[in-house]
């Protein structure tokens, strides 16, 4: 655990240095600025984040933040208590966004799990309902199922006489027998289907 703290520190430094190599060409006060108070920084930021990568990124808001003031500080004595309140305020802010993201987040998924596991439910029961509805239509015999199923699909008499072969003049016949006999098997309920 150890080792990995280093390894850590000495990427967060390197990474640091990296980017403060750029404004230290500029404004030789900040490269003294960051090297002096990078450390007390990142610790001030950890601390309230308890994440190295969020606290590398509150401290490099608070550098630039430093970079962007470095003439309205009046005094190097007042330098090192602003970078820490500023870290302080923004990790503050990141926490905030961080714990409003995460409740968003279990909102969206406990409504979401309550419609899908009200989905699955209805699911279930429609496919339930679909099985009843063919195990009843099985037992119908034919070829009065076959109009029934045909004329539900919305086929004309012509239509189911000429798919099947048979007279047109029987077709109502089969399909009046075919609903009588599905609402028979099926209960009251089937008279709704049909």
């Amino acid at each position: 655990m150890l080792i990995l703290r280093q390894i850590t520190g000495n990427l967060v430094d390197s990474m640091s240095d990296q980017a403060a190599a750029t404004a230290a060409n500029e404004h030789p006060e900040f490269e003294a600025a960051f090297t002096r108070h990078h450390r007390t920084v990142f610790r001030a930021a950890r601390s309230i984040l308890q994440d190295t990568a969020l606290a590398e990124d509150v401290t490099q808001e608070t550098f630039i933040k430093l970079f962007n003031n470095l003439n309205v500080l009046e005094s190097e004595e007042m330098l090192r208590p602003w970078l820490i309140r500023v870290a302080i305020n923004l990790a503050r802010n990141t926490l905030r966004t961080k714990n409003r993201a995460n409740t968003r987040d279990e909102k969206y998924v406990k409504q979401n799990w309550a419609e899908s596991s009200a989905s699955i439910e209805n699911d279930f029961e429609d496919r339930e309902g679909i099985e009843e509805i063919r195990r009843i239509l099985s037992l119908i015999k034919e070829p009065q199922r076959s109009c029934l199923i045909l004329k539900q699909q919305g086929l004309s008499y012509r239509e189911i006489a000429e798919s099947l072969s048979l007279n047109e003049g029987s077709i109502g016949t089969y399909i009046a027998r075919a609903r009588a006999e599905f609402a028979k098997l099926y209960g009251k309920s089937g008279e709704k289907v049909l």
